[in-house]
């Protein structure tokens, strides 16, 4: 490695070498020569265009001397065959410089055939023009606008021209990569969970798990046989399960829960509700679900909500977000009560201070004396009588205010928008199952605070 220390004081001497021999550079000074006057914009255009093809030549010359030459060690196959050189490739690359030249050693294995390139490797190459940091910003960009927005940006703000195509591919196969990335945390994460010979102490107040599912649009293809809320059945879109966990320490002034900051993370796939169980119970774990004295579940009351808590966080406190239980008492009395405004008005009224001290059973008391009357309106109230009696133990809204404890599952009903709505429900998209899946995993680990971790994992 002595020939690489050598190359970097080299490398290092001849950034200030070529910034000075700009062309760039000279213009600017002849100019204000001329004139007396210093053109600020101009002075800074050309001065980063200078740094820039500077920077450029400079990492050419440092690519040459990592991608090709002769190599220290045998290059060897994953068969185990030794692979033999068969000379240098070219490609060019594209940078937050400009495009770059880079020729690389092409190793070729005697016994399978395969080959490699053991520079791409290095510098995480692999299958790609796109250096590092350009993909990490066509990433960046792509998981917060159109990627045709995200190209244009790129070219005014960066000088670097890639097609919305490109910003689309780069986008997808970040994401794709961090959900491998998350999926071998996960797996880490719970075997290691498994293999705890006891509890460990108890460092986290209370853990929260959050979640809820709201629709993208998808293209024709991926909805063929789906039944959706279309008038003829069809459907439009496909449900995105979307989680979050976060702590909570400390409560107000007014004895109400307060988040603990920057501690929420999100966990989101278009899948079956058993597997994104399997998915949120690993982020749980991951967060420190064996560290937690208290873990509650907040959700809107769906089946397979109520599923995932019962399967995976048996010991949990389970709540019913306060807003949709509203939801439910106000559609009783709409039922009840057809027409009537002034009814309406008043049984939702006393009925909902009846559900915020967490009384639940005189509320479907007094709907069923009042159904007597009316038993023309007993089957379609019926199904509202039922969900609130399966989930009113999950109602107890006073005791749980009394723990110090949210009642409402807002964290993941907003992040239903700001994490999967803004990016991919916006005004005429549709959606592959693939690019979706991968989208919503770059919005996940973006959202969470993550983007760091992972790219430093790929050069760990």
């Amino acid at each position: 490695m002595i020939w690489r220390c050598v190359m970097m004081r080299r490398l290092k001497k001849n950034v200030e070498i070529a910034l000075a021999r700009s062309q760039e550079v000279d213009w600017v000074f002849e100019k204000v020569a001329r004139s007396g006057k210093v053109d600020f914009d101009a002075v800074e255009v050309a001065l980063r265009k200078a740094a820039l093809s500077a920077g450029g030549r400079v990492l050419a010359e440092l690519l040459e001397g990592i991608g090709s030459g002769r190599r220290e060690q045998a290059v060897i196959c994953e068969c185990g065959g030794r692979m033999e050189s068969r000379g240098r490739k070219y490609k060019e690359l594209s940078t937050t410089f400009g495009p770059v030249p880079y020729w690389r050693s092409v190793f070729e294995c005697a016994s399978c055939g395969a080959r490699r390139c053991p520079g791409d490797e290095e510098l995480d190459l692999v299958e790609t023009s796109y250096s590092p940091t350009l993909r990490r910003i066509m990433a960046w960009m792509g998981s917060k606008s159109t990627f045709k927005a995200a190209s244009e940006d790129l070219g005014i703000c960066a000088e670097v021209k890639v097609s919305a195509k490109a910003v689309e591919r780069v986008s997808e196969a970040t994401g794709e990569d961090m959900e491998r990335w998350g999926k071998q945390e996960h797996h880490e994460a719970v075997r290691a969970y498994e293999q705890e010979p006891e509890p460990k102490e108890k460092t986290i107040p209370t853990l929260y798990i959050e979640l809820d599912g709201t629709g993208v649009p998808m293209t024709r293809h991926e909805l063929e046989g789906r039944r959706g809320k279309q008038p003829d059945g069809s459907a439009r879109t496909r449900e995105v399960k979307l989680g979050c966990v976060f702590t909570q320490t400390t409560v107000d002034e007014q004895g109400r829960a307060v988040r603990d900051p920057d501690t929420t993370t999100f966990v989101g796939n278009i899948e079956s509700a058993e597997r994104f169980g399997e998915r949120l119970f690993a982020e749980a774990v991951r967060r420190g679900l064996s560290q937690a004295e208290r873990l509650v579940v907040l959700g809107d009351g769906a089946a397979w909500i109520k599923n995932i808590a019962e399967t995976h966080f048996p010991g949990a406190i389970q709540i019913i977000d306060l807003y949709h239980a509203r939801q439910h008492v106000s559609t009783l009395c709409k039922l009840l009560y057809p027409g009537n405004e002034g009814k309406i008005a008043y049984w939702r009224s006393r009925w909902w201070a009846e559900l915020d001290r967490g009384n639940v059973e005189p509320i479907t008391a007094e709907a069923r004396r009042r159904l007597r009357a009316r038993p023309d309106l007993a089957e379609t109230a019926q199904s509202k009588l039922n969900y609130l009696d399966k989930n009113k133990e999950r109602m107890r809204y006073q005791h749980f205010r009394a723990q110090g404890l949210f009642i409402g599952s807002g964290v993941v009903e907003a992040a239903c928008g700001s994490v999967i709505g803004h990016r991919l429900k916006q005004s005429g998209m549709e959606w592959s199952l693939r690019g979706a899946n991968a989208i919503i995993s770059l919005r996940c680990v973006l959202k969470s605070r993550r983007v760091d971790d992972y790219w430093e994992s790929r050069v760990a």
